[in-house]
């Protein structure tokens, strides 16, 4: 059987930015039968998501990525619908997901290592299994709850970094769900600071390429900052920290913007940010949402009950066809979309 695929074609370097070009679209070719166990499925949506900046390099600097291969194909967090089946918990129509999904249009998988999906639990938005209700809504849940120590009635303050990206945009929204009393968020136009205020809730945005950063926060958070959901790490979450409470939390999600820079991960700390870190008792302890999926099931069906609820604005960046990932991914990483960026393959 004839596929498109798509495959890594360079590598940016390790303090390179990636560009459209890393990517290439070529045909190949899958097996005509499907072997026992196996199930053959169509590629409805892909996601792209920054951690994969990491997948680009010969060395991704985590013990839980594996690096993409060059000439090989590319995977990550993909949705599709079951073509053929030889996978006795899964039939034909059935809708699946995987965190390891190949960048091509039809794919032989194997069957026990698919999750079967429900689409009335999204309201048959499929897609939202890849954000608000897959990985990315997780990530914010569960580092909420497991490293932010939010406590309704405690009068908590909330930062969120990179707020309208694709994480930052629910987390902010699950710590008011969770007991926060003032969330802020920090984005990169006053488009995106207009949608987390008027549209998702949060009580102040700060635009970041304008005015005094440092400033604004003391204006919006004259009680200082008990949570830091940090995104983006560098300059920003410097700011953050030199104005964050004593015994306050720190959410280490991602830094988005070190990814195209040979540095360790979680990047160190200027010395002066570190010294504020441990003389107020601040906790940055890195988080990684593969590590409590025994809470997976449960969490996200509160994500689910939350959508249906109409609680947790979902905001996607929909791009159409797979020949189009690549400037996708370079569209993400420059930080040209508004909450989950996802490729639409196959309708």
């Amino acid at each position: 059987m004839i596929i498109q695929r798509v495959v890594l074609n360079s590598r940016p370097g390790k303090n390179g930015v990636p560009v459209a070009e890393n990517f290439r679209l070529e045909q190949s070719t899958i097996a005509d039968t499907v072997q026992a166990g196996q199930v053959r499925v169509k590629t409805l949506y892909l996601s792209v998501d920054p951690y994969m900046r990491c997948r680009m390099n010969e060395d991704t600097g985590s013990d839980y990525l594996r690096p993409w291969q060059l000439s090989e194909v590319a995977d990550g967090g993909g949705i599709g619908v079951v073509e053929e089946s030889k996978y006795e918990n899964l039939a034909k129509g059935d809708f699946v997901t995987s965190f390891t999904w190949p960048w091509q249009t039809v794919a032989i998988l194997d069957g026990s290592l698919l999750q079967k999906l429900v689409p009335q639990l999204v309201n048959g938005r499929l897609s939202y299994f890849l954000g608000a209700a897959g990985i990315t809504g997780l990530t914010a849940l569960l580092g909420i709850r497991e490293k932010g120590h939010v406590a309704a009635g405690a009068n908590q303050t909330m930062v969120v970094s990179g707020a309208a990206g694709a994480c930052g945009s629910l987390a902010g929204q699950i710590g008011r769900l969770e007991g926060c009393s003032r969330v802020v968020g920090i984005a990169g136009t006053d488009e995106k600071c207009s949608i987390l205020v008027q549209e998702m809730g949060f009580d102040a945005a700060i635009n970041y390429k304008k005015g005094d950063v440092a400033k604004q926060l003391r204006e919006l958070c004259p009680g200082g900052v008990d949570v830091y959901f940090d995104n983006v790490g560098g300059d920003i979450s410097d700011t953050v920290i030199s104005q964050m409470n004593q015994n306050s939390h720190i959410i280490l999600c991602g830094q988005i913007s070190q990814y195209n820079k040979d540095v360790p991960y979680p990047p160190p700390l200027p010395p002066d940010i570190e010294k504020i870190q441990k003389e107020r008792n601040i906790t940055r302890e890195r988080f990684l949402v593969l590590n409590y999926m025994d809470k997976q099931e449960a969490s996200v069906l509160q994500l689910c009950q939350w959508i249906q609820e109409g609680k947790l604005k979902v905001r996607e960046t929909v791009v159409e066809g797979l020949a189009n990932i690549g400037a996708a991914f370079q569209s993400m990483m420059n930080g040209g979309n508004i909450g989950k960026q996802i490729v639409s393959v196959s309708k």
